[in-house]
């Protein structure tokens, strides 16, 4: 897809109605050819609006003033590019937590959870969350997650996890405070409940730090499932993740996640695997598909806020 497409189609789909700032700017980036023509520099994987403006606010560049985040961009390029390389869109969102959760309170307890593509982490405390699901609270903790659920009834438990691990190319550490940084820079502009939910989540993780180990999503799975307590129910799981993955790589994965024991949440653009038979999304806005051992159950928001069920439990 041309630069340009992608951030017009980022204005329409993802930042409309939701960020007024990131949609302001992927309309004026859009239409500049001369950002457009240095983003073309880089790599197709690595020209993505969200990763450009969290560099820029990582740098301590303007994303709340289109015509001064596009002179920094063309002044400041040099210094872009090697952050645009070499970090990814590591959005350690907690509020997806509030997606897996009628998934995972309905496997059999107590659970082992492994996260592909983990960041730092923080989707891995499910059971240390607290949720509102439209009048329906579950939980006591200082992180609440909101989420609008239509189709099915809201969970009623919280899961019992008893063993947490994750897999990444690049485990960011949630206790180095330059990591948490990146973290931060990666919420967008307006979404202060988030950077402070961020924050929070944080302290949690740091005070008992998951397992975290640097690896391929293919080569490495199997050893680090392996790990996993006896009598637990291991549940692999990953949000918006395999769009980075090449497509053979992504199959691969498939392929030996469906050979391990347990089961395997996926929560992923629709483009990402090829469902058939499901119902069109509610509206034209972003929507992810959550599915369970390949199975679609739900349209999905992709910061956890709304979710439409449609399977069957």
């Amino acid at each position: 897809m041309p630069t340009a497409m992608t951030y017009a189609e980022f204005a329409a789909r993802e930042a409309h109605g939701v960020s007024p700032a990131y949609e302001t700017l992927s309309v004026a980036v859009s239409h500049d050819p001369d950002v457009l023509a240095l983003l073309d520099t880089l790599p197709p994987a690595k020209r993505q609006p969200n990763l450009l403006y969290a560099v820029v606010t990582f740098l301590g560049g303007p994303v709340t003033d289109q015509a001064a985040f596009r002179a920094f961009v063309r002044e400041r390029w040099a210094s872009i590019v090697p952050e645009m390389r070499t970090r990814a869109t590591q959005t350690n969102e907690t509020g997806r937590c509030a997606l897996l959760l009628p998934v995972l309170a309905a496997l059999p307890q107590p659970l082992a959870l492994l996260e592909i593509g983990c960041s730092a982490g923080l989707n891995l405390y499910p059971d240390r969350y607290a949720y509102r699901y439209g009048d329906h609270p579950l939980g006591d903790s200082p992180v609440v997650l909101g989420c609008d659920l239509t189709g099915t009834p809201p969970p009623a438990a919280l899961p019992q996890v008893v063993w947490r691990a994750g897999l990444d190319l690049n485990p960011l550490d949630i206790t180095d405070p330059a990591d948490v940084r990146w973290l931060e820079s990666l919420i967008w502009p307006e979404h202060h409940h988030r950077r402070e939910r961020l924050r929070a989540a944080a302290r949690i993780a740091a005070a008992d730090p998951p397992r975290l180990r640097r690896g391929d999503l293919v080569d490495d799975l199997a050893v680090v499932a392996e790990a996993s307590p006896e009598g637990a129910t291991l549940v692999i799981f990953n949000t918006s993740v395999l769009y980075q993955v090449p497509p053979d790589r992504r199959r691969a994965f498939t392929d030996r996640v469906r050979d391990l024991p347990g089961h395997w949440i996926s929560v992923e653009n629709p483009a990402t695997f090829a469902y058939a038979g499901i119902p069109d999304p509610p509206d034209e806005t972003l929507y992810n598909i959550l599915a369970l051992d390949g199975r679609p159950l739900a349209w999905t928001r992709p910061h956890g806020q709304a979710m439409s069920w449609f399977g069957r439990e």
